[in-house]
């Protein structure tokens, strides 16, 4: 479906004036080109200028049948015949002929002019590029240079090369480099002329390679970035030709070699062939094979090729058109660059493909998959089309017409991954194309498109009286088109004419779509139409702003001759191109105020888009609010797609803040609208400014019609304590138990926390509610973070910051690890929280140890902790019993509880299973040794790595009361061996030396009885010292010897 808007694209219009009749043209680089009918000179008139007055006129080497203009080079390319040959030549520095310089240089493709013909400096060239067959259409890439030429059954592809030359040593030559996407001026090619006696370059081609196509004969061709089309009388391919860097041997494709013989077959049938359309990989199985022939002698890469896009279509009674004029023109790949694309990159970040039949137009997207964009029925038959970044533009016989494209809606998903979310939104690219109003002219024949000049060439042929019957009658049975009054033609009494019509900016158009879109606002505002018309002129919008930001054009001259110019243009141009920037992005704010507007009050399927535009229009929420209010007639109806704003806008994070009249009326409208959503709303950060009293009324009422919520109470205790009415904000609380309070925070982490919605970078802060929380009932607070974060509600960095807030780090910020450790599963995390704790624990210790020391008062800190080591290791598997022989160790006085405490939690660690040793170790380098609660948390470290000997040595050197319970308890199983090995042996040489030392003798004696009982007589014989007393040891002996006797 075509809708159809009474808005006109056209500002004004202009005739050329032109001596003879013309029979081709076409348009760049600001120039229009005028073929005279049958001639052979080029006429180059400037459209940039008012009156589009002639910049030179020089003459072809043969009659033209068909001219292109590419933008990079500066050169035009000419399919010529002359003696019934045809060539290919293409003409470069034409400009130059501005300056009525007669000199122009021919020479064959690859052969550059030498000594004398140079030394005139640069001139208008002809190059002469040979075919082994006759040309048929030709191409050049918009985005490289690049030509390719359509013969009888190949495509050739050139190259665009630049040779640089320096005049005054011809035979010294610069290695070739590609031309950069630039367009030359006349101004920047006279200020080069000033030096090119020194140094210029010139512009050649390279026949890169040719593709045969057996079956396809072309008859339009397009290229760009690397993506082929070629066009037969009812058949589009398009084809993606990469060059690779590794070169392989060619093969044949298999169905070319039967080409021959089934064409042979095929020679006593009329095949009319089926309708097909075949998109991205699917094209490879067309009937038509392709094969490539390598040429390039420079390039030593290989190309590949593979199949975008296949459209066949079957003759068929077109209304108005026969089967011999049902056939397919104007074919086009058309690039489109974003923003966010690099200044040097050739690549465009999308292209599209354009053909069409007498009757409809297609038009597909062919980056990041193929795709059908939009589909053009036409009222009449269209003899050509030229697609642009903004518009369709199509011509009748009598008419040229505008349809509204897609590109602009490609190309801002490309741009922006964010588009189609609850960020930002724009129109889909299947939104239904809309016509808008035609302008009437007469004999049209061709239509050519260069910025904002549509350049038309009309021809006054006679028709009959039956022709114009059927063409009246064909007009009737159309569409009935708006249609501005028919231009009158020249009144130089010729019947031709060419036109250059220009059209309006887009903001120009965008306004009258807005003028245009009030008549459905004021009529019926949820109207289908409104919302298509304001898609189409958010669309518009975007193409121009991707215009104006897309890749600068820099000109290909001589700095030092164009530095004063960029000197006192320069400014001037960035400041208006600023400007005209800010105003285009201030329509597009307020086009997507009006299709928030729209799909605000429109139906369920697409509220949801009204949050995305009312972002993109950068109202606040007061203003968003006054857009919305209900009518009189309905004074409780909001729409689906404002409530959906509402909604989503207070469950996000966001530093904006709603007044307190803003705030209430929110409150209102979601108590009428959607009471279940009061608490989510009023937990929400920008409603911090609501009433507090006015609010809780409402909560009352609802606690009365709904029942009591948890959630519901905890947000009636938060406006209670807004209100510094704690005995009221107490008995709430007390309502519920802890466990259901923390289920409630786990519903609404908002009621405890602002920020919680982003990552890690999201600033995060407490209510006034946790404040609270953390001074009278710690432990629920403590619960309620544990819940969150295991809940993913609230990261562990997020939740450290919110207990610095607070000014807990020194407290509950180490109940809160120790609380996690109890909860947690996730190992990276439980080893973090185990670094953490022994990293308190060690300060603590360290602190108190100075202060004691120093005789300082201060205590690090008052607050108990919610958790002892007792409750810990009971509840905890992190928290290992503490070993015997550390009560030993550790003496009956203390500096405080404190330190006990952390010294009891950091024992219980390193008795535990999780805690690695070689994370702590550089902790505790800083507690020293000397004292033996000190002493016991590094020989507590020896031994959990093994270092049994060492241990053993240091415990009968600082404390060897406690040696037989260390033994005993870490001396077992494997490492069993050391009572003999080891301590047996140390306890003898330091008895020999005390003999009096009743500690050693004693812890002798017990070492003595647990080796009698491990070892054999044999074996305990070995290891009594040789000057040992025998008394001392028989009774140990007869013990091993009478326990061996009875096993």
């Amino acid at each position: 479906m075509v809708h159809v808007y009474n808005c006109h694209p056209f500002a004004s219009q202009q005739i050329v004036q032109v001596e003879q009749e013309p029979g081709l043209v076409c348009c760049g680089g600001g120039a229009l080109f005028v073929v005279a009918t049958g001639g052979c000179k080029v006429e180059a008139y400037s459209l940039d200028q008012e009156g589009c007055p002639l910049i030179c006129r020089f003459a072809t080497m043969g009659t033209v049948r068909s001219i292109q203009h590419s933008k990079i080079g500066d050169y035009l390319v000419t399919i010529e015949e002359k003696n019934s040959a045809t060539y290919l030549r293409a003409y470069t520095n034409w400009r130059y002929q501005a300056e009525e310089k007669s000199r122009v240089g021919v020479r064959l493709l690859g052969h550059l002019l030498r000594g004398a013909s140079m030394r005139g400096g640069v001139q208008m060239e002809i190059i002469e590029i040979p075919l082994s067959e006759r040309p048929v259409a030709v191409a050049c890439c918009s985005v490289t240079g690049d030509l390719l030429v359509g013969c009888e059954n190949t495509l050739v592809l050139f190259t665009l090369k630049r040779q640089n030359q320096q005049n005054l040593n011809p035979s010294q030559q610069t290695v070739q480099s590609p031309w950069p996407n630039t367009q030359q001026s006349s101004s920047q090619n006279q200020g080069q002329s000033s030096t090119s006696n020194l140094n210029f370059s010139v512009l050649d081609f390279e026949r890169s390679v040719i593709l045969h196509l057996p079956k396809l004969t072309p008859k339009q061709v397009a290229l760009c970035a690397g993506y082929v089309a070629v066009q037969a009388d009812l058949e589009v391919l398009v084809l993606k030709l990469d060059a690779s860097s590794e070169p392989r041997t060619l093969e044949e494709s298999p169905d070319s070699k039967n080409i021959a013989d089934d064409l042979e077959d095929q020679t006593d049938f009329l095949l009319i062939p089926r309708h097909q359309e075949l998109l991205g990989d699917r094209a490879q199985d067309c009937d038509i094979a392709v094969s490539i022939e390598k040429t390039g002698l420079e390039d030593r890469g290989q190309y590949t090729l593979s199949y975008v896009l296949f459209r066949r279509f079957t003759p068929e009674f077109f209304q108005g058109c026969s089967v011999e004029e049902t056939q397919l023109h104007s074919l086009q790949l058309h690039p489109l660059f974003t923003s966010n694309q690099s200044v040097s990159l050739e690549e465009p970040a999308c292209v599209f493909c354009f053909f069409s039949l007498p009757t409809a137009g297609y038009l597909y997207s062919l980056r990041g998959g193929v795709d059908l964009l939009s589909t053009y029925q036409y009222p009449e038959k269209v003899l050509q089309a030229v697609l642009t970044d903004h518009l369709l533009h199509v011509i009748t016989r009598n008419a040229l017409q505008c349809f509204t494209v897609r590109c602009a809606a490609v190309a801002a998903r490309i741009e922006d991954p964010y588009i189609d979310t609850t960020l930002r939104a724009c129109p889909p690219c299947s939104l239904e194309v809309c016509a808008l109003r035609m302008q009437l002219f007469i004999g049209l024949r061709s239509v050519r498109v260069y910025d904002r000049h549509v350049v038309l060439l009309s021809t006054a042929d006679t028709e009959t009286p039956e022709e114009t019957e059927r063409t009246t009658q064909r007009r009737s049975l159309s569409r009935k088109w708006t249609m501005s009054s028919p231009k009158e033609t020249s009144t130089a009494g010729h019947g031709w004419n060419l036109y250059v019509v220009d059209t309006v900016s887009p903001l120009t158009l965008y306004r009258e779509m807005v003028e245009y879109s009030q008549r459905y606002a004021e009529t019926n505002p949820q109207a289908q139409s409104l919302r298509h018309l304001l898609g189409e002129a958010h669309l518009l919008l975007r193409a121009a702003l991707l215009q104006t930001s897309g890749r600068p054009q820099s000109g290909d001259c001589d700095p030092a001759a164009s530095l004063q110019e960029d000197a006192d243009g320069q400014t001037e141009e960035q400041t208006a191109a600023r400007a005209d920037r800010q105003e285009l992005e201030e329509a597009l704010r307020q086009n997507c105020a009006h299709l928030g507007d729209c799909f605000s009050r429109g139906s369920q399927k697409d509220c949801h888009l009204a949050l995305p535009y009312y972002r993109m229009s950068g109202l606040s929420v007061a203003e968003v609010l006054s857009r919305n209010r209900p009518l009189p007639s309905s004074p409780h109806f909001y729409g689906p797609g404002f409530l959906f704003y509402l909604k989503h806008y207070l469950l996000e994070e966001t530093k904006q803040t709603i007044e307190q009249e803003s705030a209430n009326e929110v409150i209102d409208i979601f108590s009428q609208s959607e009471p279940s959503e009061l608490v989510s709303v009023c937990a929400s950060p920008p409603m911090i400014n609501l009433s507090p009293a006015r609010t809780l009324q409402i909560l009352q009422r609802l606690e009365d019609t709904a029942g009591v919520s948890v959630p519901l109470t905890i947000t009636m205790a938060t406006m209670m304590l807004r209100l510094n009415d704690l005995p009221e904000y107490t008995q709430l609380i007390g309502r519920h138990a802890e466990m259901q309070l923390v289920y409630g925070f786990i519903e609404e982490p908002r009621l405890l926390l602002h920020g919680t919605g982003g990552g890690l970078q999201t600033h995060i802060r407490p209510t006034a509610l946790t404040e609270e929380l953390a001074r009278s009932q710690p432990g629920l607070l403590v619960a309620a973070m544990v819940a969150l974060h295991e809940n993913s509600k609230v990261q562990l960095e997020q939740a450290d910051h919110i207990f610095k807030e607070l000014g807990c780090e020194n407290c509950l910020q180490v109940d809160f690890w120790e609380a996690m450790l109890m909860a947690s599963s996730q190992e990276a995390v439980i080893q973090e929280l185990l670094f953490r704790v022994s990293s308190v624990y060690i300060d603590r210790l360290t602190n108190t140890n100075s202060e004691t020391h120093s005789g300082a008062q201060r205590t690090p800190s008052k607050h108990r902790s919610l958790k002892s080591a007792d409750d810990l290791i009971n509840s905890c598997s992190h928290y290992g019993a503490l070993y015997p022989w550390l009560t030993l160790l550790t003496p009956a006085y203390t500096t405080g509880f404190q330190h006990l405490e952390a010294l009891h939690k950091l024992q219980s660690l390193l008795c535990g299973p999780s805690l690695s040793t070689g994370a702590v170790m550089p902790l505790l380098e800083r507690l020293s040794d000397e004292t033996l609660w000190g002493f016991s948390l590094h020989l507590l470290c020896a031994t959990r790595r093994g270092q049994y000997d060492s241990s053993i040595e240091k415990l009968l050197d600082r404390c060897p009361q406690a040696i037989i319970a260390y033994a005993n308890h870490q001396l077992q199983d494997r490492n069993m061996s050391l009572w003999w090995q080891k301590l047996l042996p140390e306890l003898c040489n330091r008895t020999r030396a005390a003999v009096d030392d009743s500690v050693l003798l004693a812890a002798l004696q017990e070492t003595l009885v647990v080796v009698a009982m491990e070892t054999s007589p044999a074996e305990f014989l070995e290891l009594i010292p040789d000057d040992g007393s025998a008394s001392y040891f028989l009774p140990h002996l007869l013990t091993c010897s009478q326990r061996h006797m009875l096993a």
